[in-house]
């Protein structure tokens, strides 16, 4: 038989009354460690979700814009609200919104109006979406079916209340083709057609758009230093041409010429690290030169940001009028709770 001093679950106690050993704690029953956690447990509270606070303002507009948002049901929904108010303190266009994976529901305190949106995986490859504003009485509904093969689908969607055929697109991996049924003054309803193919062609791809009876084709070579984009619109026979040029990692020149206007623009870029960014350009089209000066990612979030807050300025200068060149800048920070 193992000895008490050979068993580590055992306690020796010196004194010769006293019980020869004693279960420590961590040996209790299973039945009185449950019963611990769950008085334990009785007396715990759900933890207050999280509260995200985003202002934003612009100086051009000199309207600040709040949203308060938290998340719901261990992050299944989301909770917004937003408004905007003027230097003079009058607040506008308050909303508020329920957002989930299947459902979407914004709602505006001013006009008393709602838009409702859902959607639903009927299967594995079909999904149904709808959307519909409540004071209007207008929605849409729409059907996407993936198809067996990767890269085709088909589409469907109608407005409701239906006023003809839907509109059909179908998705293939070379582009897509849509038919849709447009009303005319002459003719009661007409067949529209739209679509785009692209493939590869030389060292680049060339794609040809054709919409509202105009054909765009375009030819896009790209390479680590350099890309180069010639557009042909048909029937009116106006080219254009967009250049890119890489100089390095960090700066980079983009030129756009439309050959039958003579209208062209440029824009310098140049990034400090992934939170500061330089841009410069003009447009002959405006007769505008403009720079700009972000700090934070400009498609980012200010969550992403340097104490999650995101600062642009910007300075347009007139070409025919250099005196009144306007300098703006617009603040966007975050703040959590």
């Amino acid at each position: 038989m193992e000895s008490a001093a050979g068993n580590p679950n055992y306690i020796m106690v010196p004194s010769a009354g006293a019980p020869a050993a004693v279960e420590p704690q961590s040996q209790l029953p299973l039945a009185v460690t449950s019963t611990r956690n769950c008085k334990r447990n009785l007396f715990s509270f759900p933890r207050r979700p999280t509260l995200r606070v985003t202002s934003e303002f612009d100086s051009e507009s000199a309207i600040f814009f709040h949203k308060i948002s938290c998340k719901l049901l261990d992050s299944l929904a989301k909770f917004k609200f937003s408004f905007n108010h003027s230097g003079k303190g009058d607040i506008s266009e308050p909303q508020i919104g329920f957002v989930s994976k299947h459902l979407s529901l914004h709602y505006d305190l001013e006009d008393h109006n709602a838009l409702v949106k859902t959607s639903l995986d009927v299967g594995p490859r079909l999904q149904l979406t709808a959307a519909h504003d409540v004071k209007a009485q207008q929605g849409e509904v729409t059907m996407l079916a993936n198809f067996a093969h990767p890269g085709y689908s088909l589409q469907l969607s109608t407005p409701v209340p239906s006023v003809g055929l839907p509109k059909a697109t179908l998705r293939f991996p070379l582009g897509e083709v849509s038919l849709q049924e447009k009303e005319e003054e002459e003719v009661k309803s007409l067949l529209s057609v739209s679509g785009i193919l692209k493939g590869q062609f030389l060292s680049g791809v060339c794609s040809a758009q054709y919409k509202d009876e105009e054909v765009k084709l375009r030819y896009c070579y790209k390479d680590d230093e350099m890309s180069f984009l010639p557009i042909l619109s048909l029937p009116s026979n106006a080219p254009s041409f967009a250049f890119k040029r890489r100089f390095g990692p960090s700066d980079k020149l983009s030129y756009w010429y439309n050959c039958d206007s003579n209208y062209w623009s440029a824009v310098y870029k140049r990034t400090y690290g992934k939170d500061f960014k330089f841009k410069a350009g003009y447009d002959s089209e405006v007769r505008l030169g403009w720079a700009s000066l972000w700090v934070g990612d400009e498609g980012g979030k200010a969550k992403t940001a340097p104490m999650q807050m995101k600062v642009q300025f910007m300075l347009q200068v007139p070409q025919d009028d250099i005196k009144s060149s306007i300098l703006m800048f617009r603040i966007k920070k975050r703040w959590d709770f």
